[in-house]
């Protein structure tokens, strides 16, 4: 149960005064939670930061106001000027001190408001960006008007906050300072030596500096106030992994090992010899199955290093000790994919392999769940419909999760609560190399496997930028290797027609190709039917067509060998892991591959970076780390679109030094106190609920 002290930070926003059903549903865009998300609440407002400040400090005499520049300015109301009739002319306030005049301006402006606010012959207060307007200066819409005698009201040092369309700065600042005198003062969880080691100062009071900020250094990344919240956030998050790590750890698994029989038929059936890589990441999970626990274990691989081969030798492994396997992939394309790769290699060693998607039905599907409930069935390899109510297993021991981050928390759940009672081993793939400072954030004590050589024969892919305007070029090029037998993918960002960006669709982009290359040219897309898009593919690896126009529905999971060519239009609206993903579409036989990013100019300097990235190396795991540094570890595992635990005050990888002691802290303080039953541990249990990590637990434990 939540801490009652808690309470009052978890009531809603409604609570509030001023903040009303309107209110809430433009906070929860401010905010930038989905739709599905929890109502806003009083919490969610503290933890909504300042990205800077206005400084209205700057107060001069008229005659010293620099045009462009936030002024503060005590003024004497000379004469109202109001636009005749139905002018659409802006409303002027002529306002003068003793050094020189000002207007103030006003559009479709309240003749009488304006009265009342600025009489003439009073003295006034008044701030906001300085024009110069002709010989004159003016003011347009000033952001504060005050008596002079209520000077106190106006902040000198104004937060800005990201905000949303409708919503009313004053609006927001009202809230939250309804907000912070709500909070309780609550006890240290900090270790009270680091506190001062740091230099920082306690929890409310840093929350404090951040929405009323005395300076812009309280809101900077370096600010004592920032470090402090950021820490608290890093510290909630690791010490919610370690604990349902610990835990699940602790829970009643099963032992499975095998005798060796099946995957030594798998090895003989490759046609090729495992890299030193896929050997000791097969060593490491069958250790792991092997072991008492439950295994959680993160198998990482850069593109075409064979991380579906160690999946099948470690699903062998679950069929050496009588047990079942599934296989879950986020698209119907990989799960394809994955069939493909791994049919042929198990009916070598006899295994039975089925394909579940949800396009099946009928009959054929109800055949397929009787002989996977009797057991019959081997290894499932399918969709999210592995997991649905009426797919029952005999023995579902072992569990593989491809390209994970693209699961729901209850998806991943439901299929690892499959395997009963016993739970199942689990074996998380990605093809993202994702940076240690996010397997920490996201994953922390995960055990990881990582895959580091391609298959011996790959050669590099040969990566060049070529602006849009040599089109024709291309174009002449990509003939030329036509002829010469090549297939060539070509990927556009988006399907039809937008309004928003001025970028050529797949629809489009596939008519003009056609006008050069006739019937060669297919297109294949995430909106077709699943029947239309297998016909296409089918077409394309089997080389009855030679250009295939896509959208990113072939990022992950399509393996044609004879492709050597890429082409990636708008390339610079693509993020570098995306980048990376798509090019290893090529490369995957021993011909000389190719990929070319066309952009579009002028180019920005984090576009610019991006390309030149990609040109100069094909190590995923630095593309990842250049990644993270250009966009932000929520981007690169899908964190912004599957409203997964991302942080509000947290950047990664701008925090990288505090996440290092986060990760060390929560490992001292539950090795000292598992039960978080000692002072300390009380007031971390009030942090955690602080950052949502009660609720959190179950996105750790699905992994």
């Amino acid at each position: 149960m939540r801490p009652a002290i808690l309470t009052p930070v978890f009531a809603t926003a409604q609570s509030l005064e001023g903040v009303g059903p309107r209110v809430v549903d433009l906070l929860k865009k401010a905010l930038r939670q989905s739709q599905d998300a929890h109502e806003p609440r009083v919490l969610d407002l503290l933890k909504h930061c300042p990205t800077g400040v206005v400084d209205r400090s700057f107060r001069p005499q008229i005659k010293d106001a620099t045009p462009g520049v936030i002024a503060t300015l005590q003024i004497r109301v000379l004469k109202h000027n109001a636009p005749p009739g139905k002018s659409r002319a802006p409303y002027r306030v002529i306002c003068e001190d003793e050094t020189g005049r000002i207007a103030l301006v006003f559009f479709r402006a309240n003749a009488r408001y304006l009265q009342k606010q600025l009489p003439m012959g009073e003295i006034r207060v008044v701030s906001g960006r300085v024009e110069q307007y002709g010989d004159a200066l003016q003011m347009p819409h000033p952001d504060y008007i005050v008596p002079l005698d209520e000077i106190d009201r106006m902040p000198l040092i104004e937060p800005v906050y990201p905000m949303t369309a409708g919503l009313s700065p004053k609006v927001l600042v009202h809230a939250i300072d309804q907000s912070l005198s709500r909070l309780p003062d609550l006890d240290e969880w900090q270790d009270g030596a680091w506190l001062r080691q740091q230099g920082w100062g306690g929890f409310r009071e840093s929350l404090v500096h951040i929405h009323k900020p005395e300076s812009a250094a309280d809101l900077s990344l370096n600010g004592a106030p920032r470090r402090r919240l950021a820490y608290d956030e890093l510290l909630a998050n690791q010490l919610a992994l370690a604990i349902v790590r610990r835990s699940m750890q602790a829970a009643p698994g099963r032992s499975v090992e095998g005798n060796g029989e099946i995957t030594k038929k798998i090895l003989s059936a490759l046609p090729f010899e495992l890299t030193r890589s896929q050997k000791g990441a097969f060593e490491e999970i069958k250790a792991d199955m092997a072991g008492k626990g439950r295994m959680l274990r993160l198998l990482q691989g850069d593109v075409g290093s064979g991380k579906t081969v160690v999946a099948l030798l470690a699903m062998a492994v679950a069929n050496e000790a009588s047990a079942q396997s599934a296989l879950m992939a986020p698209t119907e394309v990989l799960a394809r994919q994955h069939y493909k790769t791994i049919e042929p290699l198990a009916v070598a060693a006899g295994l039975e392999v089925a394909l579940l998607t949800g396009r099946d039905k009928g009959r054929g599907r109800r055949d397929m769940l009787e002989r996977l409930e009797d057991g019959k069935i081997d290894i499932l390899i399918g969709t999210h419909a592995i997991f649905q109510e009426d797919v029952a297993y005999k023995n579902l021991a072992f569990v593989v999760i491809d390209e994970q981050h693209r699961f729901g928390v209850h998806q991943r759940l439901a299929l690892q609560a499959k395997g009963g009672a016993q739970g199942v081993e689990t074996l998380v793939m990605t093809a993202t190399p994702i940076p240690r400072t996010l397997l920490m954030t996201h994953y922390g004590d995960l055990e990881v496997s990582k895959l580091l050589e391609k298959p011996a024969g790959r050669k590099p892919i040969t990566t060049r930028a070529v602006a849009l305007d040599r089109l024709d070029d291309v174009l002449q090029g990509l003939g030329r290797a036509i002829e010469s037998g090549a297939q060539i993918y070509w990927v556009c960002p988006l399907v039809e027609e937008s309004e928003v960006l001025r970028i050529t669709p797949a629809e489009e982009r596939y008519a003009h190709l056609r006008q050069y290359f006739g019937d060669k040219v297919a297109l294949v897309h995430g909106q077709m039917k699943g029947e239309e898009k297998d016909e296409v593919m089918r077409a394309f690896s089997e080389g009855e067509t030679a250009v295939l126009v896509a959208t990113t529905v072939i990022e992950v999971g399509v393996d044609v060998p004879n492709a050597t060519i890429i082409v990636i239009e708008h390339a610079e609206r693509f993020g570098l892991s995306q980048l990376h993903q798509l090019r290893g579409r090529v490369g995957r036989g021993e011909r000389q591959s190719s990929c070319i990013l066309l952009y579009d100019k002028p180019l920005g300097n984090t576009a610019k970076s991006r390309l030149d990235i990609m040109r100069r190396t094909e190590d995923g795991f630095l593309i990842a780390e250049e990644d993270l540094r250009l966009r932000g570890g929520g981007e690169i595992l899908g964190a912004r679109q599957s409203g997964e635990a991302s942080f509000n005050l947290a950047e990664i990888p701008d925090f990288k030094e505090l996440l290092e002691a986060a990760h060390d802290d929560a490992a001292l303080i539950l090795n000292r106190d598992p039960g978080l039953k000692s002072d300390r541990g009380r007031a971390l249990r009030n942090l955690l609920y602080l950052f949502d990590r009660d609720e959190a637990v179950l996105l750790f434990r699905a992994g």
